[in-house]
């Protein structure tokens, strides 16, 4: 497969800067085998049956993009430098994997302060990222954090405007619980009280798994020859009560619809056999392509995503090549919002 076969031509204001308010209000493109229906978030229970199972990530988005300064004291007297960071992941060592914008302008060893309360010390690299020491851990550091970090946007729409206050309730969602990801499950960023409870009025049934978006999700493709793309790896976890759920679902003949491509693909890591998955923790770094058996998720609830991303070769995997396209066409001609604040699909294969 080459990269081309996954592009698309897509105007430029089709890209969401700011998500739609109400949460459920976004639209939201149905397709059903060539069928292609419009409709709007807050319906997605009648979508859906009662007891159909909805499988949600509840990571937590960590205001990760820090602006520091780092102070140098030699012959020619005090210099300074302004650091921008993007923390990435916790290491086994307790440092964390970070990009530093200029790396070069700062050594081992020194120090960069990014607020009166919180500071880091540059412990080593490795393969273009700095590893950084920093000087709170535990709920102090999470406190610090909050204060002097900005929430990680997607490189499509910094380019566009800052992150402000707003983004640190827009780029989360509702029930996120356990901290780590550098970037949203955007799908889950539809999702408010009001639906949730039209959900729950239907017989819609939940489960949480959780995995820890990185970077890597922003990552381009930069081979023509698809397959020799390698996946950044996530940390991601399925508790034995979410893969009961699951079993339980498959067993009574509903189905099992993710919400996101990252809990799609985190629970077709932990797929044990065609409808059947078991409890599972560890890294994973799955990369679905046309050609792919799918063996757990029967639906699939997401954004619309970049030209030749490996999310447009996951959805293009999921409901075929084909199909995908005109679902693109129909988005595009229909005007709607494109990338991680923007409209939502519910694709059901044949």
């Amino acid at each position: 497969m080459r990269l081309s076969e996954f592009d698309f031509d897509l105007p430029e204001d089709r890209i969401a800067v700011r998500p739609a308010r109400p949460r459920s209000s976004a639209r939201m493109l149905v397709a059903r085998g060539d069928r292609i229906d419009d409709a709007v978030v807050r319906d997605l229970p009648d979508w859906l049956a009662p007891g159909d199972l909805l499988v949600l990530n509840d990571t937590k988005v960590i205001p990760a993009r820090l602006s520091g300064q780092r102070t140098r004291h030699g012959a020619e007297g005090e210099t300074t430098a302004r650091i921008e960071a993007t923390l990435l992941e916790p290491r086994a060592d307790g440092t964390w994997s970070a990009l530093l914008k200029p790396l070069k302008k700062v050594r081992d060893g020194e120090v960069v302060v990014f607020s009166d309360q919180l500071s880091a010390v540059v412990e080593g690299r490795s393969d273009g990222t700095a590893h950084l020491r920093f000087n709170l851990a535990g709920d102090d550091f999470d406190a610090a954090l909050a204060q002097a970090g900005a929430m990680p946007l997607p490189p499509y729409i910094a380019a566009k405007r800052p992150a402000d206050a707003q983004d640190h309730e827009d780029y989360q969602t509702i029930w996120a619980a356990r901290s780590g990801a550098v970037a949203a499950p955007t799908a889950s960023l539809h999702f408010d009280p009001f639906l949730m409870e039209r959900l729950a009025a239907r017989g819609i049934e939940i489960a949480y798994v959780t995995l820890h978006v990185g970077a890597g999700t922003f990552l381009p493709v930069k081979v023509d020859d698809v397959s020799e793309h390698k996946m950044h790896a996530e940390w991601g976890e399925v508790s034995q009560g979410a893969a009961d759920a699951m079993m339980a679902t498959r067993a009574r003949g509903n189905r099992v619809i993710p919400v996101g491509t990252t809990a799609l693909r985190l629970i077709e890591t932990a797929a044990t056999g065609r409808g059947e998955i078991a409890a599972w923790s560890g890294d994973t770094d799955i990369f679905i392509t046309p050609g792919f058996d799918f063996r757990m998720a029967d639906a699939l609830v997401t954004n619309f995503h970049l030209p030749k991303s490996t999310l447009m070769m996951l959805v293009s995997a999921f409901l075929g090549a084909d199909r995908i396209r005109r679902v693109y066409d129909h988005a595009i001609a229909n005007d709607y919002r494109f990338f991680s604040y923007g409209d939502a699909s519910l694709l059901i294969p044949e």
